[in-house]
């Protein structure tokens, strides 16, 4: 007998009399020891098959018996080192032994992480084994991690610090298409995910585990959320509507029986995108969490949300298909006004937030005919918060930019117009303007030019785009430039338009799509081409403000004044 054969010998011994001792294989360190030792020597065995066919049945029993004793089990830590050393081996060698290890792993996300993810070293463990294995569990076991997104975004959450850098690796593997929409909500609701695990740790106590606290809550109030989604389907009343008895005592979180907060805390997909987002606790939490003092793990999470988002976004576009994209948006436009009452936090959101609904209406203009109900929804909604309004002003762009669709999307186009014609109709009709939560006049004043300029454009270019609604522009145009506007940009440009107008091909050139059209009319100027053709170094535009038709042969001193 070689050395070698004798030392693994040694160790299949160490598990096959932990195999009759009743104790948890967890509180002894020679079994995760001889676990891996065993994983290294069939690693190193150019004919290990003999070998991994002799050492899988003790090393299953010893998961096997790990998993059952998980409940009563004291030592957390060396239980979660333990399944992962043993996972390690499933995935390596499950092929030799025909071992599917789908439900290994279903198992300890289950079973062992659900519990374990607030430990630093069980945490660090997962992570470094999912980016390890990354693309078998990708390949092999495509549901498995966007099936417990919610369970990994709960891990991240309490220990980012120290596990930054490989989860924004792991990321991308979470978005599935059976993930994509609940995922997004869930991003955006880290803050409030931290805000409900602090409540946890606060009410077990100090050398509770969380997530050990979070499975006694789940299992204890299991029967009142099966009534509640009774109640629901039967009477079509909302979970989360019970008024302020589903407020917590002290006011500054959520109730530990609320339906939001086990919404919080649950660790699979259930594959609902939107939920409770109208609950009276979360907007109590929301306003008491951002008034309140922050800890240092919200202040991270206040910096992962973006970064996440960030990733989400990138992935959307490069590997999303066109009917999740589209199925996005709208979620998106709802949640832009709701998310964590932080003003660096919510501007960098919604930032994201536009950029991305931007970048989709570029790579599929068809969207926007798509999606009219909930984008003239959001028209109307200009008024509201200054949120909202920013939303509406990017989409009032969207459409005139992209034609409210295309050419053949006439029907969504011509009622998209008619929002822009009842957006602009109101502002110039009304001198309050809807804006009731500005303060100051010049605030005000500004806030409405700015609007006007956005839905004086748009009516334009969507005109431009659908000649068959020019005569209504220049009609709307035409009160504009009558009406008494204070702010001389906004008669300006509806003038400009106007002037446009009489010029099919210099409108077309000006106002029309940016990308390359087949339509042409006479005198329609291919800007593609204005590197070959210039005919003065100095642009004409520069002289806008002169009076007189402009000459070829001008000099610099007509455009910057002697004194």
């Amino acid at each position: 007998m070689s050395d070698q054969e004798g030392d693994w010998n040694f160790y299949l011994r160490i598990l096959s009399n932990s195999a009759r001792d009743s104790t948890d294989p967890a509180s002894d360190p020679s079994i995760l020891q001889s676990v891996k030792k065993l994983h290294g020597f069939c690693k190193l065995e150019k004919s290990s098959d003999d070998l991994v066919a002799r050492i899988y049945p003790q090393i299953n029993k010893v998961f096997q018996r790990s998993v059952a004793s998980l409940s009563q089990s004291e030592s957390g830590t060396a239980k979660g080192l333990l399944l992962l050393a043993i996972l390690q081996f499933f995935l390596d060698f499950g092929d030799v032994v025909l071992h599917d290890a789908d439900p290994s792993l279903r198992t300890f996300f289950r079973s062992c992480l659900s519990r374990e993810f607030s430990d630093t070293a069980v945490a660090e463990a997962t992570c470094e084994f999912l980016l390890a294995n990354q693309r078998k569990l990708l390949a092999s076991f495509p549901n498995l991690l966007p099936q417990f997104f919610p369970l990994l975004l709960k891990l991240i959450a309490w220990n980012w610090e120290k596990l930054e850098t490989s989860f924004l690796k792991i990321f991308p593997g979470l978005i599935s298409p059976g993930s994509f929409l609940p995922l997004f909500p869930s991003i955006l609701d880290l803050p409030m995910l931290v805000v409900a695990l602090e409540k946890v740790e606060r009410s077990s106590g100090s050398g509770s585990r969380v997530g050990g606290s979070i499975a006694s809550i789940q299992k204890s109030a299991a029967p009142e959320m099966l009534l509640a989604l009774m109640d629901e389907a039967y009477t079509g009343s909302t979970i989360g509507d019970g008024g302020d008895d589903s407020e917590s005592e002290d006011n500054n979180t959520i109730d530990v029986a609320d339906p939001l907060f086990l919404e919080l805390l649950k660790d699979e997909n259930d594959g609902l995108a939107e939920r409770h987002r109208a609950s009276p606790a979360l907007n109590s939490a929301l306003q008491a969490a951002a008034s309140g003092p922050r800890s240092e793990r919200m202040k991270q999470t206040l910096k992962i949300a973006p970064r996440l988002l960030d990733v989400y976004f990138s992935v959307t576009l490069r590997d999303a298909n066109d009917s999740l994209i589209c199925a996005l948006i709208p979620l998106l436009m709802t949640r832009n006004s709701t998310m964590f009452l932080d003003k660096n936090f919510s501007h960098e959101i919604r930032r994201r937030l536009l950029e991305f609904v931007l970048a989709a209406f570029q790579r599929s203009p068809n969207f926007i005919a798509l999606l009219k109900k909930p984008i003239i929804d959001r028209l109307g909604e200009a008024y509201d918060d200054s949120a909202k309004r920013e939303l509406a002003l990017q989409l009032c762009w969207a459409i005139g930019e992209y034609g409210g669709g295309g050419e053949s999307h006439k029907d969504a186009a011509r009622e998209l117009f008619e929002s822009l014609e009842l957006l602009l109709y109101e502002n110039l009709s009304s001198s309050r303007l809807g804006l009731r939560q500005e303060s100051g006049n010049g605030s005000r004043r500004t806030t409405q030019s700015r609007l006007l300029c956005f839905v004086v454009t748009a009516i334009a270019k969507l005109a431009t785009y659908h000649r068959e609604l020019l005569p209504r522009a220049r009609v709307a145009l035409g009160k504009v430039v009558r009406s008494r506007i204070s702010d001389a940009r906004v008669w300006k440009r509806a003038h400009d338009y106007l002037g446009l107008m009489n010029e099919p091909g210099i409108c077309w050139s000006v106002l029309g799509p940016s990308r390359v059209s087949e339509k042409r009319f006479p005198g329609t100027v291919n800007w593609s081409e204005g590197g070959q053709k210039m005919v003065a170094h100095i642009p004409f535009h520069i002289l806008s403000e002169q009076g007189g038709p402009p000459f070829h042969d001008f000099a610099f001193s007509d455009i910057i004044p002697k004194n």
